[in-house]
């Protein structure tokens, strides 16, 4: 090693020539120039020598060796200027390549989810038997970010399913989001693919993939526009859910009172008989403490599905008491709500439970929710969830009021 490297680690980081712990290397004697700088510099954690409680000090030093003693020196606070003057010529060809790595490091991160969940249900079948079924999937996603420039960046999303109710294999690969996102002047932009919330809660009209442009201003009260397509799907349960929509959405607070409102209009919905859907809807919250509720009103003007008359109107009210949060082991939530939501008030809605999308997508459902969340560790959060559901209106073969009740439960792993 350099004399000058030690003794320019030294004084970045202010070492005098007074003595520290006992030296931890055999081949550093007591009496070496280097003696009282190497014990401060390996008692700071910066040098640790060759693992054979060597120093080594008479080895010559890669450079890969001084950019790591260099990093953790200016890791513990020192003089990033004596360093450079010391090594001006070193660190310049080195810094280049490192610098690079690091920015093009910082520039592009990878997190991602699994979701392990079992769901079991009992449908009516119009003739007062029950059937059973269940259904549990592993879904695997990962997010890709990427940072264009300081007002830009690019968000994708790879999601991975599995059938873990059968050994035949069955699992479906797509690359389900792809967006960017940023500013122009005071108005938020989001253009390309990704999950849209509409309605208000977890998506009372629509909580599904859409290829969109959306627009949004204000801080305080926040508007929103959209438009787009709502996006396909192999599944045949989404495949072709509806045409092109346009959204137009208003919120904001006022102390603890949360309001929210908004017009959706949507072209050609395949439940409808190819129907274009109007919906209205208005919503509030109030937090009293930990415990929140919530109520949203809404009103399509579809009112007939295959020559059946449908309601056109719905509600939905809700009791939330805290929540779990996956960063902070022992959290906990539980909540309850009551849906009355006619066929035409949703297009794809974005609770667990699939009896919404596939089984009462005619007719509408009315019926209740109940559940808890709790992390049990960080990053990993259980659900259990029971839920009580019937058909609204005719024109189904569960139109008659079988109940439909299902049990679903979770767990979440991020990282």
């Amino acid at each position: 090693m350099k004399k000058s490297l030690v003794l320019a680690m030294a004084m970045a980081l202010g070492v005098t020539a007074s003595a520290y712990a006992a030296n931890p290397f055999s081949d550093v004697p007591a009496g070496h120039w280097a003696y009282d700088s190497i014990n401060k510099l390996a008692a700071a954690g910066i040098v640790d020598g060759y693992g054979d409680s060597t120093f080594g000090g008479d080895r010559l030093m890669t450079r890969y060796e001084m950019a790591q003693i260099v990093a953790k020196a200016m890791a513990k606070g020192a003089n990033v200027d004596r360093l450079a003057a010391e090594f001006a010529d070193e660190l310049d060809s080195l810094g280049v390549r490192v610098a690079a790595l690091e920015k093009k490091s910082d520039n592009v991160k990878i997190t991602g989810q699994i979701r392990a969940h079992y769901e079991s249900f009992d449908k009516g079948n119009g003739s007062g038997k029950t059937a059973y079924n269940a259904t549990s999937v592993l879904r695997s996603r990962l997010w890709i970010t990427g940072q264009i420039n300081e007002d830009w960046k690019y968000t994708g999303m790879l999601n991975n399913e599995q059938n873990l109710l059968n050994d035949r294999g069955d699992e479906d690969t797509n690359f389900q989001r792809a967006f960017v996102t940023g500013r122009i002047g005071g108005v938020k932009v989001e253009a390309g693919r990704n999950n849209t919330v509409l309605g208000g809660g977890i998506g009372y009209i629509n909580s599904h993939r859409t290829d969109a442009i959306k627009l949004g201003f204000g801080k305080d009260l926040k508007v929103g526009f959209q438009y787009g397509k709502v996006a396909t799907s192999k599944s045949e349960d989404v495949a072709s859910v509806a045409g092109k929509y346009l959204a137009a959405t208003l919120g904001g607070e006022i102390g603890n009172l949360g309001l929210n409102g908004g017009y959706i209009k949507v072209d050609d919905v395949n439940k409808l008989d190819n129907q274009d859907d109007n919906i209205w809807y208005v919503g509030a919250d109030y937090k009293f403490g930990d415990v929140k509720l919530d109520a949203t009103y809404l009103k399509s003007n579809v009112d007939e599905v295959k020559t059946n008359k449908i309601s056109d109107d719905g509600f939905v009210v809700g009791l939330t008491y805290k929540g779990a949060k996956a960063a902070k082991a022992g959290t906990y939530g539980v909540y309850t709500k009551y849906y009355d939501q006619a066929a035409g008030t949703y297009l794809w809605h974005g609770m667990n439970t699939e009896l919404a999308n596939k089984y009462f997508k005619t007719t509408g459902f009315k019926g209740f929710m109940i559940g808890a969340n709790y992390a049990v560790a960080k990053n990993i959060v259980a659900a259990v969830e029971y839920s009580d559901f019937k058909a609204k209106d005719n024109g189904s073969s569960l139109a008659n009021g079988d109940k439909n009740k299902t049990i679903w439960s979770e767990v979440i792993f991020t990282f």
